[in-house]
């Protein structure tokens, strides 16, 4: 049984996208490598906050059903570089709140965020510890809300894993993670939400509409510059604001439109993902976009649960949208080419189904980063096709469609096998593209 130390996986639960059966060996071997990291490795594998994705990396391949050895064997790839879960002198006792709050934003402490998780779980039941911590609605559970936004949203990844696969020591894990990181991205959202309520305007817009109207208003789609460390915060909060929440202000959830617009959201981020290409150079994926994709397959999971209350669903949802249209203005916002999907010719047409997709992410040898994106993205397809089939053909909200699913899962497994560095980072400036040359003829659009 799975609880807040122990993880434990089951052959009944593997996942919201399934594509081959697994195995009561496979879940033994999956469990075991998970229970290890959980119990040496620190959730940043180094100083400056680069994240410990072992988790996410090994949850994608068993809910894929990849079997035991392809498992262990990028366990064992990504275990070798991690830091020891222990990392502060001192030792300070989470419960104390003068102490939890004291010690946010600071990566030593997240083995004792961890254990305070864990007691508290123990106590109360993973559900309950949500609620009153993070859902409340208080300022307490506000920010720490607003923290499993930051870091491109690994937080709420890991959330979301530990809420899709049913294991609380995941959750826990997720908890401690969102404490060490720094809670700028919730501010901006809780601003985004606040300015949105003050409006007298009704006026609501698809992200589709949204993202065309960023990227034509100026001010917004040039502020972050090349060298702003963080695009999001140095850019386009400190110099186009106004203009940010102008557009933030129009995207509405209601409890009506709940499943409409999960829908909406997940499409929209894989559309502009996949379709800020530059040819002729390379097909390669932005970095960043690939977050806002990699992180979308949680939100039916977050809809499905009973203990969540429906404004709480409609605010996380609010709030991935405001993030999301963020992201894509940050990156000096690309010019989205659909033709660039619409005319994807894969580079294995013999594999270019999604088993073939699947069989070749499932042995690229990276930090999990590429098979994540294959599994969000065909969950992107089956989200979209049952809205689809409800409202026949899904509206002006959905702009990826019918055959461009496939193409998008081979663009993703092509561009990391191709040459040159796997991710495209900040794609709508010219310098991303410096170091990627151009595609071969064949390739050509």
């Amino acid at each position: 049984m799975a609880t807040p130390n122990k993880v434990h996986l089951t052959v009944d639960n593997t996942g919201i996208v399934q594509f081959k059966l697994q195995t009561a060996e496979t879940a033994a071997k999956t469990s075991e490598l998970l229970q290890e990291n959980h119990e040496k490795h620190h959730i940043f594998f180094n100083k400056d906050g680069f994240h410990n994705h072992i988790v996410h990396h090994l949850l994608t391949l068993y809910g894929l059903g990849a079997p035991a050895e392809i498992i262990e064997q990028r366990y064992k790839e990504n275990a070798n570089y991690q830091r020891n879960i222990i990392q502060s002198g001192a030792r300070p006792d989470m419960s104390d709140p003068e102490n939890f709050k004291q010690y946010l934003d600071n990566e030593k402490y997240y083995h004792e965020y961890l254990i305070f998780w864990q007691n508290e779980m123990e106590q109360k039941g993973w559900e309950n510890v949500l609620n009153e911590y993070v859902f409340a609605g208080d300022e307490r559970a506000d920010g720490l809300l607003g923290r499993f936004y930051g870091g491109f949203l690994h937080p709420i990844i890991h959330l979301g894993f530990g809420i899709e696969f049913h294991q609380p020591a995941i959750i826990a894990e997720a908890l401690a993670q969102a404490c060490c990181h720094q809670n700028w991205t919730g501010e901006f959202l809780l601003a985004a939400e606040k300015d949105s309520k003050s409006r007298t305007s009704t006026s609501s817009m698809t992200m589709p509409e949204l993202l065309d109207e960023i990227r034509a208003n100026k001010k917004l789609s040039t502020a972050a510059e090349w060298s702003d460390s963080n695009k999001i915060r140095d850019g386009v909060l400190a110099r186009a604001s106004d203009e940010m929440l102008k557009y933030t202000s129009q995207w509405h959830i209601t409890p009506e439109n709940l499943e409409q617009k999960t829908a909406e959201m997940i499409n929209s981020c894989i559309y502009y993902t996949a379709a800020a290409q530059n040819p002729p150079k390379q097909v390669k994926i932005d970095f960043y976009f690939m977050h806002c994709v990699n992180s979308s397959i949680f939100w039916p999971t977050f809809n499905a649960q009973s203990w969540l209350s429906t404004a709480n669903k409609v605010r996380l949802l609010q709030w991935k949208g405001y993030l999301d249209l963020a992201m894509y203005a940050s990156r000096r916002s690309p010019p989205l080419l659909i033709s660039e999907i619409t005319e994807y010719a894969p580079a294995k047409p013999k594999e270019a189904d999604w088993e073939g997709v699947f069989t070749r992410l499932f042995a690229f040898g990276d930090d999990g980063h590429a098979v994540k994106l294959g599994r969000a993205v065909r969950n992107g397809e089956l989200v979209s096709r049952a809205w689809e089939e409800k409202r026949e053909g899904g509206g002006k909200g959905t702009r990826v469609k019918g055959d461009m699913w496939p193409k998008i899962g081979n663009m993703a497994i092509d561009s990391v096998e191709d040459s040159g560095v796997h991710w495209a980072r900040s794609v709508g400036f010219a310098e991303a593209w410096v170091e990627y040359g151009d595609r071969s003829k064949k390739s050509q659009l």
